[in-house]
């Protein structure tokens, strides 16, 4: 039922607390997903063994990858914590890292044999997920020292010169130890990734990166660790990377969606469908996550199509220029590089594949265990309806409309009087990274809104770390719910198991329907 959500009893804190950092490093990374597909375009087209080479505009690749994407994500860390203080203070800090790095290689290849290959350059995205933050709070804990101590008139040169000092200070950190530690951790991560490649067991990461999508970690591990090797990895060899499809790669999520489709059962199957059409051409990956969190068995299955999909790009050399965001087909086959086209398009239907015959063996198996649960929830409509499509042995329009009211019902619905006397006029859909998930549930509610004749009343879309006091109602994916209610105590949380088409939009609809005919 919909009410104002109280803490979950024994909620991992320290999941929280990792939720809470990857979405910090994501959010340095997604706003400037632009850029790094700008990049992309740039070097698609342009670099010698692009679609179309022209020597003056490749000139335009190095300096943007080395220089404008490190400072821009530098910039939003630093602007995340601190504002625009924050983010001019945190760019000055990692323009000194990356010239300090620059000094490290060079001195490095000059020391070398003659002959020996020398080192690349190293891109400071690291650096500037490490700076970002330690430059922007050290900024804002300076300025609480002389917070209200300040004569009249003095406040502007104070600001300013306080920025330009910590600045220059921030900028020397970045250029010895900031630098040294980068250049150290991209020297082991390569050679990690490296030896991974060479002794064949990339696909491994598929049993770390499939259970941490499925509990919402997906940004932080592709836009907070992934996306910096893959950029440095694409830089270097001028041939793409892998790694940009290791978590991106839709084709576990569809195959799951569409095992959903045909041996679902109950609310599930009905929405199964309309979830993989989003996943898949929408690349919002989120919507596949509640599927698979409802029978934890069936990450199993992603875990067994994401391997088969790294595998393939393996083996026949399937890898993308530039990261993949959102995590689209579309956007896939936008980024592929080296023509690979057969191989990336290969990798996702055998990880659709893999991953929907694991998941149907898994759903049969346990069907008959699941309809007699289901019988006796709630949702016993919805057990009926699926054990007469059973004996009909095929399913029906009519029947699949009927399953959609019984979803609807089978969760339930209260006096919305009895879930607060809070007035709702501000309602913030929340999700990691504020841009997939949650912009498609607000549409939808938004539509649902204005269908009803309620004019007053906002719906929008933010990331959690973005929550403010202005919300009046939040509402969440439940594995996230714990993390909004730190960030807005005073508000009404909702929590959903999906963002598409939850029966709690109806009751949230309900609510604010009754409360503006109680003040007309």
């Amino acid at each position: 039922m919909t009410t104002a959500s109280t803490p979950t009893q024994g909620t991992s804190k320290a999941r929280v607390g990792v939720q809470r950092f990857g979405t910090f490093l994501s959010g340095m990374i997604m706003p400037n997903i632009p850029a790094l597909i700008a990049w992309g375009i740039f070097t698609a087209f342009f670099i010698d063994v692009g679609w179309t080479p022209n020597a003056d505009l490749a000139t335009i690749v190095g300096p943007f990858i080395h220089y404008l994407l490190p400072l821009i994500i530098a910039y939003t860390g630093g602007n995340i914590v601190y504002g625009v203080r924050g983010g001019v203070v945190a760019t000055i800090g990692t323009m000194g890292a990356i010239a300090g790095s620059d000094l490290l290689v060079a001195n490095f290849n000059a020391a070398l044999p003659e002959g020996d290959a020398p080192l690349g350059q190293v891109h400071m995205f690291i650096g500037a997920m490490i700076m970002a933050p330690l430059a922007a709070y050290t900024m804002k804990w300076l300025d609480s020292l002389w917070e209200g101590k300040i004569k009249a008139g003095f406040e502007m040169l104070v600001n300013m010169f306080s920025a330009g000092i910590w600045g220059f200070v921030m900028a020397i950190i970045g250029f010895y130890p900031i630098a040294w530690l980068v250049n150290g951790i991209m020297q082991a991560l390569g050679n990690a990734v490296g030896w991974l490649v060479e002794t064949n067991l990339l696909p491994l990461t598929s049993i770390l990166i499939e259970p941490a999508k499925v509990f919402f970690l997906n940004n932080a591990i592709n836009h907070g660790v992934l996306t910096p090797l893959g950029i440095a990895e694409s830089a270097d060899t001028g041939q793409g990377s892998i790694l940009f499809l290791l978590e991106a790669n839709p084709g576990p999520g569809v195959g799951l969606l569409l095992a959903f489709t045909f041996f679902g059962i109950g609310a599930a199957r009905a929405s199964a469908p309309g979830a993989a059409v989003i996943q898949f051409f929408g690349g919002i990956h989120e919507v596949y996550f509640p599927y698979a969190l409802m029978k934890p068995m069936l990450i199993l299955a992603l875990i067994a199509g994401g391997m088969t999909g790294v595998t393939t790009n393996m083996l026949l050399g399937g890898a993308l220029r530039a990261p993949a965001a959102p995590g689209s087909i579309i956007a896939v086959v936008a980024q592929v590089a080296n023509n690979s086209y057969v191989a990336v398009l290969l990798s996702v239907v055998l990880a659709a594949t893999v991953t929907f015959l694991i998941s149907w063996i898994i759903l049969r198996a346990s069907r008959k265990r699941d309809l007699e649960a289901m019988a006796a929830t709630d949702d016993a409509f919805g057990a009926a309806i699926t054990q007469t499509e059973a004996a009909k042995g095929k399913s029906s329009d009519a029947l699949a409309g009927l399953r959609g009211g019984a979803a609807t019902q089978a969760d339930g619905g209260i006096e919305p009087a009895t879930m607060t006397e809070k007035q709702i006029k501000n309602i913030v859909f929340a999700c990691d990274a504020g841009m997939g998930s949650s912009a498609m549930g607000a549409s939808v509610l938004r539509n649902k809104i204005k269908k009803a004749g309620i004019e007053d009343v906002t719906v929008v879309n933010k990331a959690i770390a973005a929550l403010d006091p202005s919300a009046d109602l939040v509402i969440t994916q439940n594995q996230l719910t714990d993390r909004a209610r730190q960030k807005t105590p005073d508000a009404v949380h909702v929590s959903v198991d999906n963002f598409m088409n939850s029966p709690r939009y109806d009751e949230v609809v309900d609510l604010v329907r009754s409360q503006h005919e109680d003040r007309s």
